[in-house]
């Protein structure tokens, strides 16, 4: 009985973690047709997922709060471009993601790029890049 609950209150203390995982995608040109669908900016996480310790920092503290999956919801769509050492990726994932990597000149883990469409344009443009862990002087 006592195991029936614990796993009760650790299912209940997961699942905002589960669900903001759950909001991530990995195809940029499903996520822009998203993004223009629901009007919504796109954002983009350039992340090492499992070696980068601001990374990790970033998503833990930031990416899967309550107050940042609230306003995604109804704000963003979210766009993970993972660049792991040990975490298994298809062939065709981790060549996107490079691809993706070097159009928008990634030179530090994690940035942020925040995407728009303006009116009349079929390109989306960034409006907002926040890179590495160099704090505000960073943002560009």
């Amino acid at each position: 009985m006592k195991a029936l609950a614990l796993l009760s209150a650790l299912a209940f203390i997961a699942s905002p973690l589960l669900a903001a995982d759950d909001a991530w995608i990995t195809d940029l040109p499903k996520a822009l047709e998203q993004a223009k669908t629901e009007k919504k900016l796109v954002l983009l996480d350039f992340t090492g997922s499992d070696w980068c310790p601001p990374c990790k920092n970033l998503h833990a503290k930031v990416l899967t709060s309550e107050e940042f999956s609230k306003f995604a919801k109804d704000s963003l769509v979210l766009v993970e471009l993972d660049f792991p050492k040990a975490k298994p990726q298809t062939a065709e994932l981790k060549a996107a993601n490079q691809e993706l990597s070097k159009k928008y000149g990634i030179r530090g883990y994690p940035t942020i790029i925040v995407l728009d469409r303006p009116p009349h344009s079929p390109t989306p443009v960034p409006v907002l890049t926040v890179s590495g862990a160099a704090g505000a002087k960073a943002i560009s």
